[in-house]
């Protein structure tokens, strides 16, 4: 069964839970999505699924080998592809397959993938929070970059170093955003929490990898004080 599946982000907003609490909420809308192609363990080496997102898009957007795919299935072509592994051994899923967004139910730990947004090129101080100079006193040091590396030994900048450049743009999971509601008829998925990217950016939604563990105080059980659960241990000895 393929736990994930593709949208669009909508928009923040904010809902009541059950016990009067206000949460930060997500808007996804996620699907209606079809399989467009099945990779095997005997033909790829994996198990996995290719997904599209079902949303109008012209023909010559797309590359022959692209059409090529959604014209051996009959399939309508999909701006949106991604691809999801399942579970070895799987062989339900093939080819034409919908996928919906009751795929997943309330209380569900999901992670959201998407690209977040560019900041084009930004300094050191933004793109990785350093705190600069003094800003007072005579200081003629405030947000320059200073030394980055040594003259003799090794007499080249080192990899990786922290420095000024292209900003965001780029790949991010968040991880274990727990589903608030699900509606099926308008595909629509609300998550607590932000997931990455702008409005209208596309998102690739899975269930959680490693969600959090259902224990007591944690993953939203009813927290309890150390303190008062000492003394109560305590007064039973």
């Amino acid at each position: 069964m393929i736990k994930g599946i593709l949208g669009k982000k909508i928009g923040m907003t904010d809902a009541y839970q059950a016990g009067g609490e206000l949460v930060p909420v997500t808007l996804i809308q996620a699907g209606p999505c079809v399989v467009t192609q099945r990779k095997t363990a005997a033909k790829e080496g994996y198990d996995a699924v290719q997904m599209g997102l079902i949303e109008f898009v012209k023909p010559a957007r797309l590359s022959k080998p692209e059409r090529g795919v959604f014209e051996k299935h009959d399939l309508a072509p999909c701006r949106f592809v991604r691809e999801f592994r399942l579970p070895a051994g799987d062989g339900e899923t093939k080819p034409g397959d919908r996928v919906l967004v009751d795929v997943f139910q309330e209380r569900d730990y999901v992670d959201v993938i998407g690209v977040s947004k560019g900041r084009g090129f930004a300094g050191f101080v933004k793109r990785h929070h350093f705190g600069g100079g003094a800003a007072t006193h005579g200081s003629m040091f405030h947000r320059a970059p200073g030394s980055i590396g040594a003259s003799a030994f090794p007499s080249r900048v080192l990899k990786g170093m922290r420095a000024a450049g292209h900003m965001g743009h780029a790949r991010v999971t968040t991880r274990n955003l727990q589903v608030v509601a699900v509606d099926a008829d308008e595909n629509i998925l609300a998550v607590r929490g932000a997931v990455p990217g702008p409005n209208g950016g596309y998102l690739m939604i899975r269930a959680a990898v490693k969600p959090p563990r259902q224990r007591r105080g944690f993953a939203g059980a009813g927290t309890v004080d150390p303190l008062k659960a000492s003394k109560k241990r305590a007064g039973k000895k």
